[in-house]
C-alpha cells in the first residue's frame, strides 16, 4: 500500500521536485516500507522522536525537521538532520547557527515564511527574512531556500494566494544570485498540486502516503 502510494505520488510530481516523507507519528516498521519503496527523504517534527528513529533506519536515510524547534531540543535535532526547514525566528536561525559553530557542523536550512492566517503559526515576516539575506553570511548554516504552510481551509482561492505570496518572495530573492538558494519547500497531502504549479521544489507528504497518524 505504501509503496503503491508513494509510486503514484512521484509519478505526479514534475521532474526536480523532491518528496519529503513526512513520518511523525508513524512506526519505523512502515517508515521501512517506504524506504524499501525508494525513499529516501524523511520529515519529522518532534525531536524526541526523530531522535529515537535515527538509530533504527539506515544511515543513508535523509532526515528533515519540518516542525517548531526549541533552542533547548538542538542536541536531539541538529547532530541528524541534513536540513532544517522550519527556521521560524531570529532567535532560533542564531542558535542553530552558534550551535553548528561549536560542533564543527554546517546544516542546510530554509527560512520560513508565516503564510497562513493563523495566527498560531510560527515564522518569519518578510522583512524579517530580507534583513536576513542582506547580513553578513553565516558560517554554521546553509540558507537554501524557504518553507510555508498555507492557511488551513478547504478554500482553494485561500490556499492559493498564500502560494502565490511565497512564490513571489522566492522569486524575488532568487534575482539577488544568492549561492544555492534554490529550495521552495510548500505543500502537504491536501494541496500539493495547487503548491507545484506555484513553483515548489519539495513537497512534504505523510498522509497521502502512510494513511493516518498512528498516535
Amino acid at each position: 500500500m505504501i509503496a503503491a502510494s508513494l509510486n503514484a505520488i512521484r509519478e505526479a510530481l514534475p521532474s526536480g521536485v523532491s518528496l519529503v516523507a513526512v513520518s511523525k507519528f508513524h512506526p519505523v516498521e512502515r517508515l521501512m516500507e517506504a524506504y524499501h519503496a525508494g525513499q529516501r527523504i524523511f520529515g519529522e517534527n518532534r525531536p524526541q522522536e526523530l531522535f529515537a528513529k535515527v538509530p533504527l533506519m539506515p544511515p543513508d536515510v535523509q532526515w528533515h525537521f519540518i516542525g517548531h524547534l526549541q533552542t533547548n531540543k538542538l542536541k536531539l535535532v541538529l547532530p541528524y538532520v541534513t536540513m532544517v526547514q522550519s527556521i521560524d525566528s531570529l532567535h532560533l536561525l542564531d542558535a542553530v547557527n552558534r550551535w553548528c559553530l561549536d560542533n564543527g557542523r554546517v546544516v542546510d536550512i530554509l527560512l520560513e515564511l508565516h503564510l497562513g492566517a493563523e495566527q498560531t503559526k510560527h515564522g518569519l515576516t518578510e522583512p524579517e527574512i530580507l534583513g536576513i539575506l542582506a547580513a553578513a553570511p553565516m558560517e554554521g548554516v546553509r540558507i537554501r531556500g524557504l518553507m510555508g504552510m498555507a492557511t488551513n481551509t478547504d478554500d482553494a482561492a485561500v490556499v492559493e494566494a498564500d502560494f502565490e505570496r511565497i512564490q513571489a518572495l522566492f522569486e524575488r530573492i532568487r534575482t539577488m544570485e544568492l549561492p544555492g538558494f534554490d529550495q521552495l519547500s510548500i505543500g502537504m497531502s491536501n494541496d500539493w498540486p495547487l503548491a507545484v504549479k506555484h513553483g515548489a521544489t519539495m513537497v512534504r507528504i505523510g498522509t497521502d502516503i502512510f494513511g493516518p497518524r498512528e498516535y
